[in-house]
């Protein structure tokens, strides 16, 4: 049987809302060095040796430019209790991270603080991936794990986990 095209937009984001996802917060430093950040919901490792992540930013993002000309990037990923950062970097508007806390490790992208983890990344290539562009960092350095529940995003909400399933 021939398989029809007949996905539409709405479907598939409808689809794709049953999957829960991490929130983190990506942050680069522009061209004229200011710190930006956006959150992101589409990462993930892609391999351990040499260590790879990748992220996936859309075209139409406010802060396209400046995150597909970076030559490194931070990945923060946020804890349960960050969700207004988490806010904030979705908005459509320029943000320098003026009243946010944050240190910088080898590539001098913005570490943010009260992350579960941070990742500092150069990055390494992109791909054109319909409405996005697929971002390939490799990771320099890590920021100290801490121990926390994450921001978790499922059904187009965020959402609390619940205790581990039975073994």
């Amino acid at each position: 049987m021939a398989s029809k095209d007949c996905v539409n937009e709405a479907t598939f984001r409808q689809a794709l809302s049953r999957f829960a996802t991490g929130i983190v917060v990506v942050t680069t430093q522009s061209v004229s060095g200011c710190p930006r950040a956006i959150t992101i919901n589409a990462f993930t490792s892609v391999s351990l040796n040499p260590p790879l992540v990748l992220f996936c930013l859309g075209k139409s993002a406010y802060q396209f430019g400046t995150f597909a000309e970076a030559p490194s990037f931070a990945v923060n990923v946020l804890s349960a209790d960050q969700q207004a950062l988490s806010d904030r970097f979705a908005q459509e508007a320029e943000d320098d991270l003026s009243e946010v806390s944050f240190r910088r490790l080898m590539t001098g992208s913005p570490i943010l603080s009260g992350c579960l983890t941070a990742l500092d990344c150069i990055t390494e290539k992109h791909f054109d991936a319909g409405d996005h562009l697929i971002v390939v960092g490799k990771v320099q350095a890590i920021d100290e794990p801490r121990d926390d529940e994450p921001l978790v995003y499922f059904e187009s909400g965020y959402r609390r986990l619940k205790l581990p399933l039975d073994s």
